[in-house]
């Protein structure tokens, strides 16, 4: 499975639609969201499609926020937000929380995706390979990244022109 990962829309719905439409040219099945949404004009991009996300420290979990996202049928978001998808563990968060550094350190994880820093990542911390895919907001350049669960490979590309810019493979 081929899965999308983006990050800090900061309100942003025309480059976070561009971003969903570069994601699902590049065969992304799966839609991740690193947080940082900062309006229900992002969500409206997200929502219709397969997507989960998690709050960033710049998003207001409200109330209101709750019944629209049960109106536009996008899950209410727990972070950290740990899925299993085709065997491998993977945890989501947005980095600034409280028990980040605890995933880092949690062996059982394949994968830990957050945003946060609006700087691309792709290291890999005991077990686990964690991925920033970079920044839709105050990022040059804007940034998503697709994973290959199958191959591990893993690609950034440049939101606004489509362009690689930078792909790797990391094996144990």
């Amino acid at each position: 499975m081929r899965i999308g990962i983006m990050s800090d829309s900061h309100g942003d719905a025309p480059i976070t639609r561009k971003a969903v439409a570069l994601l699902g040219r590049q065969g992304a099945e799966k839609l991740i969201h690193c947080g940082d949404i900062c309006s229900v004009s992002v969500l409206d991009e997200l929502a219709g499609h397969d997507c989960v996300f998690v709050w960033g420290n710049c998003d207001q979990a409200d109330g209101a926020m709750r019944a629209y996202l049960r109106r536009v049928g996008l899950a209410w978001p727990e972070a950290p937000l740990r899925l299993t998808i085709d065997g491998k563990q993977i945890a989501v968060c947005h980095g600034h929380e409280f028990g980040f550094q605890s995933l880092l350190d949690d062996p059982s994880l394949d994968y830990v995706f957050h945003g946060h820093t609006h700087v691309m990542k792709d290291s890999r911390t005991g077990a686990s390979r964690v991925i920033n895919p970079g920044a839709l907001y105050r990022a040059s350049p804007h940034s998503v990244a697709v994973l290959d669960l199958e191959s591990d490979d893993l690609t950034f590309f440049e939101v606004e022109t489509g362009q690689v810019i930078e792909s790797a493979r990391q094996r144990n």
